[in-house]
């Protein structure tokens, strides 16, 4: 019997992990959209559940990594308005 783990039971970064978006999203997406004008409604559209969507979208249109946008995010999520 093999009882040997797959690479991807134990390879996993935690930027791979699920990330959720916490928080009122429409206050986020006007905050976001202030500090990068070239972000549109579009760009920030968002559906719960459909994380990984948004992410990509704004990986594409801030031309940064997965872990930068993850990071910008959790930024807004933390700022008092």
């Amino acid at each position: 019997m093999d009882t040997t783990k797959t690479p991807s039971d134990t390879t996993k970064k935690p930027s791979e992990l699920a990330f959720k978006i916490t928080g009122d999203w429409a206050t986020q997406s006007k905050q976001l959209k202030a500090k990068y004008p070239q972000l549109t409604d579009a760009d920030l559209k968002f559906e719960p559940g459909k994380e990984a969507h948004l992410l990509s979208s704004l990986q594409s249109r801030l031309h940064k990594s997965r872990e930068e946008v993850i990071e910008i995010i959790k930024n807004v999520q933390l700022a008092k308005v």
